[in-house]
């Protein structure tokens, strides 16, 4: 079974055909560290941890790259707004973003390089672009290089744009380009606005990267000229993806043979961000759910479909998943098992996470209505192993053993409410039956019927 995935170049979905057999390289945009990571930025995060770990069960050796964007003009007014340094904003920023990686358990990438440690490969690639006749350094003295839009004739091709149409680029002063839409690859310092530590040495002067330039040349350093994917939020698909493309190939670099871009998340039908400040900060998320709950809600949706985020949405997808908990804390201590045919064709067809995780229900089911629920179980941990969802990774922390005693005691006493309510159901006596339903759900303890019988967990929100 070959491994599809829709390749947003060329809008079709296409096999995965490696560079080189058995090896797949990755590389992945990451964030710029210039805020509190919030959940609309943890999506990509997530979506290519999915994809890392689909490769690697299919027996790919994947490098994986995900870089971080550490200087830009963002941070650089942030931290002003602040009153910090920029880098110690960056470093603040960084720790957080860790930290929400990994309480989703976001498997660390083979490596993860900052854009300020990549200066002198930033500086020989647009030497390159300039000695071929595609960028130029401006007239004006301000410092700053930039890309000719015009000498590369397949400008557009990624996001099937002509240059006519295109609008003028905003990341750097017009007055030194001939073209609006010429984007900028190096930007002069600015003595009375920019603090020194901001700005590295070149043959241009003194100054830094522009934002495009960073990824190809990280790219280029950890996977080559040529790599097999490229991913990341499909709003960089242009400009950032786009310029990325075109310096790189005008330099020389075939650069990507695949492109792959998750979706928004989405409050109130805009784009969750910081600006339209509609954001929900990770910490602030987790008050009320666990970590685990909140990746099984990005999970579950499919990486190319938008999500309007809602706390109705994510308390169903927490019930879902403590169902499927639930059913693991009753078969016992198994081991992982092999994949069902049908989930490894649904992650096949461009990681298809919701047809997968509809497998994964049909075997809980069937394990709830077994006299012997272990093979289920066995299959159900694999399916939650590939998905970074089996409650028993180390990387979720062990639960003490006073919270096992506590889980235990409620466990036994829940239960026998249960039968208390079975038995009063049986008896006809629905009032009694009802009056317990309502003291377990006062308790923040829902009650699922199953054909085996009810069960239950707590609700949302519920720690």
């Amino acid at each position: 079974m070959t491994f599809r995935l829709y390749d947003t170049a060329t809008r079709e979905v296409r096999d995965f055909v490696p560079l080189e057999e058995g090896k797949a390289g990755v590389y992945v945009c990451g964030l710029t560290v210039q805020s509190e990571p919030h959940v609309g930025h943890v999506r990509s995060g997530v979506d290519f941890d999915v994809l890392q770990r689909w490769l690697r069960h299919l027996g790919y050796d994947v490098t994986f790259i995900r870089n971080v964007t550490d200087i830009d003009d963002k941070i650089l007014m942030k931290s002003a707004d602040q009153g910090l340094r920029w880098y110690e904003l960056v470093a603040r920023m960084k720790r957080q973003l860790d930290q929400a990686y990994d309480a989703l358990n976001v498997a660390p990438p083979t490596y993860e390089p900052a854009a300020t440690g990549h200066v002198p490969e930033m500086i020989v690639l647009i030497q390159e672009l300039i000695a071929k006749g595609h960028a130029y350094a401006a007239e004006d003295g301000s410092g700053d290089v930039y890309f000719d839009v015009r000498s590369w004739p397949q400008y557009g091709e990624l996001t099937h744009q002509r240059i006519d149409d295109m609008e003028a680029a905003e990341d750097a002063d017009p007055r030194g380009k001939r073209d609006p839409r010429d984007f900028a690859l190096w930007k002069g310092w600015k003595k009375e606005s920019e603090p020194e530590t901001a700005a590295w040495p070149s043959p241009w002067g003194p100054g830094r990267p522009g934002w495009h330039i960073e990824c190809s040349a990280m790219a280029g350093k950890y996977l080559g000229p040529a790599f097999d994917i490229h991913g990341g939020g499909v709003d960089l698909r242009f400009p950032h993806h786009e310029n990325e493309q075109a310096q790189s190939r005008a330099a020389g670099r075939p650069f990507a043979s695949y492109w792959m871009h998750n979706a928004w998340i989405t409050t109130a039908g805009e784009k969750m961000s910081k600006s339209l400040g509609n954001s929900l900060t990770i910490p602030a998320v987790l008050q009320k759910y666990r970590g685990i709950e909140l990746r099984y809600y990005l999970v579950a949706a499919h990486y190319r479909s938008h999500v309007e985020f809602s706390f109705e949405a994510l308390d169903e997808a927490a019930v879902g998943f403590r169902r499927i908990e639930s059913f693991l804390e009753r078969a016992g201590t198994v081991e992982p098992g092999e994949l069902p045919e049908a989930f490894v064709a649904a992650m096949n067809d461009d990681l298809g996470t919701p047809a997968a995780l509809a497998v994964l229900f049909d075997v809980v089911r069937a394990g709830n209505r077994a006299d012997d629920p272990t093979p289920q179980a066995a299959q159900v941990l694999a399916m939650l192993d590939v998905l970074g969802l089996n409650p028993a990774d180390p990387a979720w922390g062990p639960a003490s053993s006073d919270d096992q005693r506590l889980t235990d005691a409620v466990d036994v006493l829940v239960r026998g409410l249960l039968e208390q309510r079975t038995r009063a159901r049986a008896d006809k006596d629905f009032a009694t039956a009802d009056a317990i339903r309502d003291q377990i759900k006062a308790a923040g303890i829902a009650i699922t019927d199953t054909p085996d019988g009810p069960t239950w967990s707590l609700e949302a929100g519920t720690k």
